[in-house]
């Protein structure tokens, strides 16, 4: 394997791709045992000795302190959390303890299922554990109910399908010691935000019932972790990043592909090339994983890794991603764990998915946003503490390229702090109705919420709660919970149906007017639908099959008002503020395209109403002698706003947790209310989810790095890989590289 290894990186180390090689060197581990011994019943169920970070967990979580251990893949996490409920559920079997249970949550299903089979085949005695999940069955989920001491499952059935009929889970939650949280780095933003209230919603149903269960939080290394888990639960949490385990080597390389055009800063495909590497791992004998970005791409790199690899090799070369029923998606992860599939193309489904230990390589089509997802899709590989191979195929974007440009930034870089804004008002108020529905609010319940009776207030005064003798009731007929999704800002969708009522999807209303317009082309599961009529009325999207020949792009109109400026520092020669705005947006065309050339093939009118959004954002003002002193043209003054915009959004994921979808911007020459040229960066979801705060605080080191990407970058005029962005509402128009250069050379020289 060694020598196949070392065969393979001589022949990368010939190609130009190749920017930088990293070799992370082997790691002896560090043992301890825990005070008390564990029981010798659990103790004889485990493989070895424990390594320090998972003692020194055990420890914390026995003695009733919540706990989050953020260490590297592969360094049993799990036993961190599965040893205390193990123990406890020991001692209740035993007698010598009361009967306890736990709750454990996990982003996905497919990590909720492996963990059931870790956790059965361990056979330790007195746990009893099941799945509830969207794909169990009813009469699973009634024995599950009846007797199981852990439960496995994930938010949105906790949010869905447990709190709201608590009742039927009242002996269960009487008893719940533990909660886990899992992959706790993937509950940040909105989905975070919404995973904090629900927590909320649990410990007031277990103080209700009698219990106030530890919390314990497994995550990949991520800044803040134990700030970030506080944020979540609610109580204090202490955190163990100190990691005890083994490691085998790790080579770790950074590809770019070939430059076409050095005008242009036209590539070859990241799509291709990964392809290209994952089907010649598979040729030489390694497992691999590769993961892409989207669900077409996992498709697009699948049929070519399997026409590179030949006939003979093509049956071992999947694609894994969301969409595909439960039972293929099964078949697919025991097909990876048994070693009949040799490559699976993936989303990000298995960045967190099943424990595979015989991987040898992981190829990364594209930065995965942040470092913290990165390490964990590169940690997928080795995990048998084997010599492993991740290699890190750089897409066009700004990011991507600014990482290829500063290799080192990859491996020394701190992870970004992840953040949740539990106080956004959308969220606040969504879970109110919920509790409400559950159990009546009531004063008291300001141990919970510390806007509880702002919340409430509003929920009356939208007709949403009626207050009888000092309680807030739920006026509706049916739950609250099923209307409210935690993966969005908004609990409104759209439907996305065939005109003979079959539906095809949903998408979220904020995202409405520019993804399913009259004349879109919506993809679903890679298969392409036109939009024949979009029925603001009845939030539905009418569409029929398409073919594949052609993409839209909706051109819009933006307008920002600023309600807020909270906060006021001078970067450089500009002005930094952070506040809250109000982003009025209307969609009021799309661009027909072509999908293999990309050539222009027309433009088409809109008339749609204009989408309002009250959100925290920071912005940039600067003096137009700046622009005087930049030596920028008046003609292309607007073009270097614009470009540095985009510039700043694309590399502002170096600084948050987060994807350049999640923000949105705005640019101008005179700012009606800052009166000056402005650059606005805002958090694209209502309320704000903390990005707008980390982009402010990141200030001149986010100026400096916008100017790095975009003076390195060799284009002409200006490309994906800096100042072009695929969602610019103006189509990318104008904008001035060269303008955006001078400007952030002039705004980060000045004091």
């Amino acid at each position: 394997m060694q020598v196949t290894l070392d065969r393979l990186l001589s022949g990368l180390q010939n190609d130009d791709c190749l920017v930088h090689l990293e070799r992370l060197p082997a790691r002896p581990p560090r043992l301890a045992a825990p005070h008390p011994p564990l029981p010798p019943a659990v103790a004889d169920r485990l493989a070895g000795p424990l390594w320090s970070h998972q003692a020194q967990a055990l420890e914390l979580a026995r003695a009733g302190r919540s706990v989050v251990v953020a260490t590297g893949t592969a360094s049993g996490k799990s036993l961190c959390y599965q040893l205390p409920i193990a123990e406890a559920a020991y001692r209740a079997s035993a007698g010598s303890g009361s009967p306890v249970t736990a709750l454990c949550l996990y982003p996905t299903k497919a990590l909720a299922h492996d963990q059931l089979r870790a956790l059965t085949a361990m056979d330790l005695p007195g746990v009893v554990a099941a799945c509830y999940d969207g794909d169990t069955a009813p009469s699973e989920r009634a024995w599950a109910r009846r007797h199981a001491g852990v439960v496995l499952t994930n938010p949105d059935m906790l949010h869905a399908g447990l709190l709201p009929h608590h009742a039927r889970w009242a002996t269960f939650l009487s008893r719940l010691r533990y909660v886990v949280l899992d992959e706790l780095h993937t509950l940040r933003g909105i989905f975070g935000s919404h995973v904090a209230q629900l927590l909320r919603r649990l410990r007031r149903l277990c103080a209700h019932y009698g219990s106030d269960p530890v919390f314990l939080f497994g995550s990949a290394t991520i800044g803040q972790p134990a700030t970030l888990a506080s944020a979540l639960c609610g109580r204090p949490v202490v955190a163990v990043t100190e990691d005890g385990s083994p490691r085998g080597e790790r080579l770790f390389a950074l590809w770019n592909p070939p430059l076409l055009d050095p005008a242009s800063g036209a590539r070859a495909s990241a799509n291709g090339e990964t392809a290209a590497l994952l089907a010649r791992l598979v040729a030489d004998g390694f497992r691999a994983l590769a993961f892409c970005r989207s669900r077409k791409g996992t498709e697009l790199v699948a049929d070519e890794a399997r026409r590179r690899a030949g006939p003979g090799l093509a049956g071992s070369i999947r694609a894994y991603r969301g969409g595909y029923l439960a039972e293929e998606r099964r078949q697919i992860e025991a097909d990876l764990v048994a070693g009949r599939l040799h490559g699976v193309v993936t989303t990000s489904a298995l960045e967190l998915g099943i424990d595979v230990g015989g991987l040898d390589a992981c190829v990364l089509n594209g930065f995965p946003g942040t470092i913290a997802s990165l390490w964990q899709q590169a940690g997928r590989a080795g995990r048998a503490r084997q010599r492993s191979l991740a290699v890190l195929v750089a897409g066009e974007d700004q990011l991507d390229q600014w990482l290829m440009a500063h290799p080192h930034e990859v491996f020394t870089r701190s992870p970004e702090a992840a953040v949740v804004n539990p106080s956004n008002p959308n969220v606040l108020h969504a879970h109110l109705a919920c509790a409400a529905y559950e159990l009546p609010l009531s004063p008291a319940d300001d141990a919970w919420w510390d806007d509880l009776d702002e919340g409430v207030l509003h929920l009356v005064g939208d007709d949403r709660l009626a207050v009888r003798d000092g309680r807030a009731y739920w006026k509706g007929r049916r739950a609250p919970a099923p209307d409210i999704g935690l993966r969005s800002g908004s609990s409104r969708e759209y439907r996305i149906a065939e005109l003979d009522g079959r539906l095809v999807g949903t998408v979220d209303e904020s995202r409405a007017f520019t993804t399913v317009h009259d004349g879109a082309v919506y993809l679903h599961q890679g298969r392409p639908w036109r939009v024949d009529r979009l029925d603001l009325d009845d939030r539905v999207a009418w569409v029929s099959p398409a073919a594949g020949d052609e993409l839209t792009q909706p051109r819009s109109e933006t307008d920002v008002r600023i309600l807020d400026d909270q906060r006021c520092r001078p970067v450089g020669g500009a002005w930094l503020h952070l506040g809250t705005v109000e982003v009025c947006q209307r969609v009021t065309g799309y661009r027909r395209r072509h999908a293999a050339t990309g050539e222009t093939l027309a433009d088409e009118v809109l008339e749609l109403p204009p989408t309002r959004l009250v959100t925290r954002a920071f912005w940039y003002v600067v003096d137009t002698e700046l622009l005087d002193d930049a030596g920028i043209e008046r003609r292309a003054r607007a073009g270097a706003l614009h470009a540095a915009e985009h510039a700043a959004i694309g590399v502002l994921p170096l600084f948050t947790i987060c994807d350049r979808w999640d923000v949105g911007g705005l640019s101008t020459l005179h700012h009606a209310d800052t009166a000056a040229p402005t650059v606005v960066i805002y958090d694209g979801y209502p309320g704000g989810v903390g990005i707008a705060e980390l982009g402010f605080d990141a200030g001149r080191r986010h100026l400096e790095a916008t100017l790095e990407l975009v003076s390195a970058c060799p284009c002409t005029t200006g490309c994906p890989s800096c100042v072009q962005s695929p969602k610019c509402g103006n189509w990318n128009e104008p904008l001035d590289k060269a303008g955006a250069v001078g400007l952030l050379e002039v705004v980060t020289r000045r004091s």
